[in-house]
């Protein structure tokens, strides 16, 4: 059915189901307005659904980047996996190294509504900055004999006509670029790969050392991404492997802080419009024992 009908049927319904209006008095009116409220909450409601579950954009994102399953799907099937290992509400601390950038906080926000905490372990562009010491804090955060789920990944915007690398914000006219952290990393290398970059003295000022250090991280995958036919594309999953790297030695550094079991998932957040569903493409899914040993991969239950 077409969503305009739907609305306005949803609309027509609810006002055909009214009482008569009673003679006017101030409980009346109050009583009606309540009423009109309800209807336009149930509008809005109808609409977002409407909105949030497009099959056309969702076959989008998932032509665009092949793997790609919703937060809805992804939360579903992450604490069905959990569960057989003992993950609850009460005995779970939620870990994430994710961007810095507010669109990034959508997924975190996703699984604290479930397991209730969140440690953060990121910073630009979802480099684990906090490190060993951040690792180590965060471990000894773990209720006794409970698990801690940590996920990390680079985020990218995909806007509604599926353009990469941009994104609608709310309340925001600019289609903005996504991530901003990852595409100046990407024109520094680019800048240095095709010979035009300027020396820069600034480079390791603290007041700006993450950017820094994400330009340094991303070095090694010049030529993958000047070879790459859609540089905004690629961008993220070379960004991943690097955060990748990072992580499993953080953690493996960190082994001995594990309490009952750890979980990492990995993958590239996938931001999209204020009203549509995110995105996420799972590229790990890994399950430590209490002794930090790698027990083996969850990703076939996503």
């Amino acid at each position: 059915m077409n969503a305009c009908v739907l609305l306005a049927l949803v609309a027509t319904t609810s006002k055909a189901f009214q009482p008569p209006p009673p003679p006017r008095s101030p409980s009346a009116s109050i009583t009606t307005t309540s009423l009109d409220a309800t209807t336009n909450k149930l509008v809005s409601k109808v609409k977002n659904v409407l909105t949030r579950s497009s099959s056309d954009f969702d076959r989008l994102v998932k032509k665009k980047f092949p793997g790609a399953i919703s937060n809805t799907r992804l939360t579903k099937k992450v604490v069905a996996a959990l569960e057989g290992k003992g993950f609850t509400p009460d005995n779970t601390l939620v870990a994430t190294s994710f961007c810095a950038d507010e669109l990034a906080r959508v997924l975190e926000d996703d699984f604290v509504k479930i397991y209730g905490q969140n440690f953060n372990l990121g910073g630009l562009s979802g480099f684990p900055f906090a490190g060993n010491t951040g690792f180590g804090a965060m471990s000894a955060h773990v209720p006794d004999d409970g698990f801690c789920l940590t996920i990390h990944g680079p985020h990218v915007g995909i806007t509604q006509d599926g353009v990469i690398g941009k994104v609608e914000r709310s309340g925001i006219a600019l289609v903005d670029s996504c991530c901003g952290s990852a595409i100046a990393a990407s024109n520094y290398l680019k800048g240095i790969t095709d010979g035009s970059a300027n020396i820069n003295t600034g480079i390791q000022l603290f007041s700006d050392f993450q950017q820094g250090a994400v330009q340094e991280l991303i070095l090694p995958h010049g030529k993958r991404l000047n070879e790459a036919d859609d540089r905004m594309k690629e961008l993220p999953y070379a960004l991943y492997d690097s955060q990748d790297v990072l992580v499993r030695d953080i953690i493996e550094s960190g082994k001995g802080g594990i309490k009952q079991g750890l979980a990492l998932l990995g993958g590239i957040q996938i931001n999209t419009g204020p009203d549509t569903d995110d995105y996420f493409h799972p590229l790990r899914f890994d399950y430590y024992d209490g002794d930090g040993n790698l027990v083996g991969s969850l990703l076939s239950k996503l």
